[in-house]
């Protein structure tokens, strides 16, 4: 399997008036993971674009398991879980103190060719290359 981490901070502008990080920005912290993921496949978004595909996420889970705070330290790991097919990532938020997970989460995608909007059934080569050459 094919993982990678990023490391971010809670900031005062995720949290909402309880004093816990608002639960819309998760995807953007899952973003972080998934960006750190992609670039270490060597096919991020904007290798997606050249490629002549675009991936829209077309589900996203998250289960909140623990309150992440202001200033907690956080460490997104992301994990390619499928790739033939679709495009699957499943993460766990941890708190870099003590590894305390706080998230989990998958988000699905499926590639689209950019020319003519039409749904692929198969991951394109381009992808399906690169993960194999990590495995």
């Amino acid at each position: 399997m094919i993982t990678a981490e990023a490391t971010l901070t809670a900031r005062f502008h995720d949290l909402d008036p309880m004093g816990v990080v608002w639960h819309g920005h998760y995807p953007r912290y899952l973003d972080a993971g998934r960006d750190a993921l992609l670039d270490k496949i060597g096919y991020n978004y904007r290798e997606m674009a050249d490629s002549g595909y675009v991936w829209p996420i077309v589900d996203l889970r998250v289960k909140y398991v623990r309150p992440i705070t202001l200033a907690q330290r956080l460490i997104v790991a992301a994990a390619l879980a499928e790739y033939e097919n679709r495009l699957c990532v499943d993460y766990r938020i941890r708190a870099e103190a003590d590894g305390t997970v706080l998230t989990k989460a998958r988000t699905v995608q499926l590639a689209v060719r950019a020319d003519s909007g039409e749904l692929c059934l198969e991951s394109p080569a381009v992808l399906v290359e690169r993960v194999r050459r990590l495995l």
